[in-house]
This record gives C-alpha cells, sequence and structure tokens, in this order.
C-alpha cells in the first residue's frame, strides 16, 4: 500500500512542471483569441472618431437666380395690381379687378348719368313749374335695398381674404426672423440653425453689374423654398418698419418689442422685390427687399451652404429616432 502511494505521488510531481508551463500557454492562447475581436472593433471607433473630428465638406451654393423683367417687381406704366404669385395674392386681385372695379365702375358712371340727367332735365328752363313731391316710397326702397346688396356681395368675398391673410401658420412652416434696423434688415433661420446676416442696398454701378433694378436690390436675399409653407416671424429694432412684398401680397409692420406674424406659400421660383413701406428716418427709401424663391432641392442646398440644417433632414432624423425597435428574432434551438 506504502508503495502504491508512493508510485502516484511520484507520478503527480513528474507532471507538476508540464502543467505549470501549459497554463500560461493557455491564457496566451485565450488572450490571443480575444485580441482579433478587439483589434477589429478598434479601426471602427477610430474612423468614427476621425469622421466627428473631420470638418464637413462646404457645400457650395446654389448661382445667384436673375430677376425676370416684370416679375416680382412694378412695370413702367403699370396702374394696377402686380402678378401675384401666392395663393392669398390671387384671391386679392380677383376681388380687386374681377368684383370691385366693376362694380366702382358702374356706379361712377351711374352716378354720373343721373346727374347729367338732372342737370338736364330738372334745369329751369325746361321745368319751369318744379314738383312739390317730397317722398317716394319706391325710390327710397331702391337707393336702400341696392346698397345693401352691394355691399353683402363684397363683403363675404372680403372677409375670407381676411381670414386667409391672418391664417396661422401649419407646424411644418419654415420659420425665418426678419428684424428692421434703421435703416438695413436682418434675417434668421433657427429651423435651420442659421444666424443672422443682414441685407443693405447695392449701390447703383454694382446693380447694373448684377442685372437687378436700382434702389430694389440688396446685397443678401432672403432666400425661401418654393412650395413650402412660410412663417415670418417681423419685429423692429428700433423704430416701427415694415416688411412689404406686393407681389406675394406681404405686407407686416415691425415694430419694436412686438413680434407679429406672416404667413404665406411662393408659387414659382423668381426674385421678388419689395421695400420698407412705413416712414421710418432719412434712409427709408433705401432699405429694399429682394426674396429669392428656390425650388425644395436648390433651397435644402443654400441652406447647407450657409452651415445650417435642412429642416427635412431634421424631421427624417426624428422619425428614424420615434421609430419602434425591429423585433429581436426568436432563436433557433
Amino acid at each position: 500500500m506504502n508503495k502504491v502511494k508512493s508510485l502516484i505521488l511520484a507520478g503527480m510531481l513528474a507532471f507538476a512542471p508540464a502543467l505549470a508551463m501549459g497554463s500560461p500557454a493557455l491564457a496566451q492562447d485565450n488572450a490571443a483569441a480575444a485580441a482579433p475581436a478587439e483589434n477589429a472593433a478598434a479601426p471602427v471607433e477610430s474612423a468614427a472618431n476621425a469622421a466627428d473630428a473631420a470638418p464637413a465638406a462646404k457645400v457650395a451654393a446654389p448661382p445667384r437666380m436673375k430677376p425676370t423683367e416684370g416679375i416680382g417687381m412694378p412695370r413702367p406704366g403699370e396702374i394696377t395690381l402686380q402678378q401675384q404669385f401666392t395663393s392669398t395674392g390671387h384671391s386679392a386681385r380677383w376681388l380687386h379687378d374681377m368684383m370691385l372695379l366693376p362694380i366702382i365702375t358702374i356706379i361712377s358712371i351711374l352716378v354720373l348719368v343721373l346727374m347729367l340727367y338732372v342737370m338736364v332735365r330738372f334745369r329751369r328752363g325746361a321745368n319751369p313749374t318744379p314738383s312739390k313731391t317730397s317722398h317716394n316710397t319706391v325710390i327710397e326702397v331702391i337707393w336702400t335695398v341696392v346698397p345693401v346688396v352691394i355691399l353683402l356681395v363684397i363683403a363675404v368675398p372680403s372677409i375670407g381674404l381676411l381670414a386667409d391673410q391672418y391664417k396661422p401658420a401649419p407646424k411644418d412652416a419654415i420659420t425665418v426672423k426678419v428684424t428692421g434696423y434703421q435703416w438695413y434688415w436682418g434675417y434668421e433661420y433657427p429651423d435651420n440653425e442659421i444666424p443672422e446676416f443682414v441685407s443693405n442696398m447695392l449701390t447703383k454701378e454694382k446693380a447694373a453689374e448684377n442685372g437687378e433694378p436700382y434702389l430694389l436690390a440688396p446685397d443678401n436675399r432672403l432666400v425661401l423654398p418654393v412650395g413650402r409653407p412660410v412663417k415670418l416671424i417681423i419685429t423692429g429694432a428700433d423704430v416701427i418698419h415694415s416688411f412689404a412684398v406686393p407681389s406675394l401680397w406681404v405686407k407686416m409692420d415691425a415694430v419694436p418689442g412686438r413680434l407679429n406674424e406672416k404667413s404665406f406659400t411662393i408659387d414659382k421660383p423668381g426674385v421678388y422685390y419689395g421695400q420698407c413701406s412705413e416712414l421710418c428716418g432719412a434712409r427709408h427709401g433705401f432699405m429694399p427687399i429682394a426674396i429669392e424663391a428656390l425650388p425644395p432641392a436648390q433651397f435644402d442646398q443654400w441652406v447647407l451652404s450657409q452651415g445650417g440644417k435642412p429642416k427635412a433632414a431634421e424631421a427624417a432624423t426624428a422619425a428614424t429616432a420615434e421609430a419602434p425597435a425591429p423585433a429581436a428574432a426568436p432563436a433557433k434551438i
């Protein structure tokens, strides 16, 4: 029995060095097996850090749009409203051209004819014995009822137009803050993270070089998208100004300490000019406004060129973040 124990003890002592040497080798093998996975993840992390550290590629702004003669600006000898490029503008011009002008013309001609008739028919030579009639019920009913009917006919589309002009902007509208200064304009795009930039009138030489109308062309335009609702938040920094672009049916006072809102949607790409329409000081007549309406893709390109973020991209990112995560596939047994 003692011999058996001695043999077992001797065998254990003989294999002990081999086991001791095998354990570090096994640990090294395990470490080597884990190292490739860690090293594989390292390039991905380094690439992500490099992408964050690398500056974003500069996006070129779309070329400055050339204005079209007679579009978005007054025409020589023009005596009517400018051609309109918003829905409210179309309604307003229809009301003016197709309803108010005909009614005013008919009333003016009728009054002129009545005055001429009275001057001829009831002059002293033709009517030596004047009538002593003091009341005429039919005439009194007519001149009371007819004006009421005319006013009702005008009131229905007029109230609709007023409601459209002050309709709140939809939630997806692009917000631009417009600030009037003495004597220039400032534009800021909070939705697109574009800080305020200012817009000053071009000199006569520079306007001619750009092919733009003098006194209407500024150096920096208010760039807006076509077909997307726009919400302008308008205020003044010093005195009362007025932001007015006739061809878009836009006119709103810029009052210091107050935020006024104006919303609209532009129908067609182009350059639309306006001016400050409130007497605001010595250089009031030199505060032009130019709105450059771009197709949505070019507008997003312009936003990127200014270091901003397109609102469509923000909406897509938010929608992706809010989307539920896909359910995990059941494990196979």
